[in-house]
């Protein structure tokens, strides 16, 4: 029997700076679910990967002094040496890397404009605008504070050229009438609200090329060299042309269920614009879009190097491990919303959970296995996940985490109150049946943790499977 297919995709961020906590929650999550889809037997397609046009990327190259195509190989990389770290999957387990640079990305970039142009969804005119770098997106007055980008503080550009724009203005009514359809589209709800209020105040044509003459890094439009695709419209093709062929769009796109994670600043052009074009160039819809918050810093301000409240991500892998970032991520940090985050507190929260709590617990556990029992604890192949799995078809992978938690409370209830390395002395046979549920349990808790945080799963299984203790602690407390 074939497996259903299940795709999804992390949005792609830019090769002009190490990626930051947002970036890693964004792409641990979206790892998860893809574990968690492969454990329930889905074919999983996951893909992620770096966006390498726009002004941005050039200028960013021409400070660093090399060429804008070296600079781009580099930086995807460290993406991918920086994807190992964050423990995703690798490329034999279900991981696609798109870069936007390769062939197969550009050729099906200019294959897409050339639907959208066919279909009546693209024309040219002269214009002016006020352009910010940063968010490599137009501004309006209303959208400036003080005549600056409230992001980069900042004065954005005058851009005036003639320029290919996207009949965006003709998609309100039918964008409305697909939310309508579907109303859990965009994931929390709260996100929904914001881009059907945006639609109805009206959507305008938006300016989809660059000359080449003043921008020349990007995709060639077709049939017309003097002009280079906008990095965001070239951008997001990429979630098909990922794909690779017709076969693949229809087999991952079309029958799967395409499913997007994204930042809260992305849901305009994730939920709006990107499902526009796919209906001028002929594409079914996304299926869902998960939408994250802002990762802050202590007290609730958004995290910025000019602060110095920023975290790096790999200093945390570096000073805990990677399957203790990725439990920040999933368990600790709020799934939909903004959350704030400090130092302190994740390492409060790391000795409390990791080092006290599911390390030390698997420690007892298998130590007293191994002192007691003469063979492995026979585990069940089959138990009822239902509850688990349930919290990821919603997305809310802190409740999954959570049900494992919980799990692990109640096996430290259970040796508290049975207290099996005392009974052993007194009733060896019941002390053994209560180790063995022990066991067992924990290895519920592995099943759990198998798309949370698998390499500590790993660990675990090997454990049971030798009925060993661990020769050191799994999470070592940081004092």
């Amino acid at each position: 029997m074939s497996q259903k297919p299940f795709y999804i995709t992390t949005t792609l961020p830019y090769v002009n700076a190490p990626l930051h906590l947002g970036h890693a929650t964004e792409i641990i999550r979206a790892d998860a679910i893809a574990r968690a889809k492969k454990l329930q037997g889905f074919d999983v397609f996951f893909n992620t990967g770096t966006d390498e046009h726009g002004k941005k990327i050039l200028e960013s190259a021409q400070k660093a002094g090399v060429e804008v195509k070296e600079y781009v190989d580099e930086y995807a990389r460290l993406y991918k040496e920086t994807l190992e770290k964050f423990g995703v999957l690798k490329e034999d387990e279900g991981i696609h890397f798109i870069r936007t640079t390769d062939e197969k990305h550009i050729a099906f970039a200019k294959d897409f404009w050339n639907k959208c142009l066919q279909n009546g969804f693209i024309y040219k005119k002269n214009y002016k605008t006020k352009y910010c770098v940063g968010c490599e997106e137009e501004k309006t007055d209303s959208e400036l504070v003080e005549g600056l980008c409230p992001e980069h503080r900042k004065a954005p550009e005058i851009i005036e050229e003639e320029n290919y724009f996207f009949k965006f203005s003709g998609f309100g009514e039918r964008l409305l009438k697909f939310y309508d359809e579907n109303p859990e589209f965009i994931t929390p709800n709260s996100r929904m609200n914001e881009m059907r209020e945006f639609i109805k105040r009206g959507l305008h044509d938006f300016s989809i090329s660059r000359l080449k003459s003043k921008m020349p890094w990007g995709i060639e439009v077709p049939g017309d060299g003097e002009h280079v695709m906008y990095v965001w419209f070239d951008a997001l093709t990429d979630y098909l042309s990922t794909l690779d062929n017709e076969e693949g769009i229809e087999k991952y796109w079309n029958s799967g269920t395409p499913t997007q994670y994204c930042g809260k600043d992305n849901t305009r052009f994730q939920g709006v614009m990107w499902q526009a074009m796919l209906m001028a160039a002929g594409y079914q819809n996304t299926k869902q879009i998960v939408v994250n918050g802002f990762i802050l810093g202590e007290g609730g301000v958004k995290m910025s190097k000019s602060l110095g409240n920023t975290i790096d991500p790999l200093e945390l892998v570096a000073e805990y491990g990677t399957d203790a970032l990725r439990y920040f991520v999933l368990r600790e940090f709020h799934p939909f919303e903004d959350t704030a985050v400090s130092k302190e507190k994740l390492k409060e929260s790391y000795n409390a959970n990791l080092a006290n709590g599911l390390g030390n617990l698997t420690s007892r556990i298998m130590k007293m296995a191994e002192t007691n029992l003469s063979e492995p604890a026979k585990i069940p192949e089959w138990e009822d996940m239902s509850d688990y799995y349930n919290e990821f078809i919603i997305f809310n992978i802190k409740n999954a985490s959570d049900l494992a938690w919980k799990k692990i409370g109640e096996l430290d209830v259970k040796i508290q109150e049975t207290e099996p390395f005392k009974l052993i002395k007194i009733d060896p046979e019941k002390a053994k049946k209560i180790m063995e549920e022990l066991v067992i349990g924990l290895n519920s808790i592995r099943r759990m943790l198998s798309a949370l945080m698998p390499e500590t799963a790993e660990k675990i299984k090997n454990l049971i499977k030798e009925n060993k203790a661990p020769e050191t602690p799994l999470f070592l407390r940081k004092d």
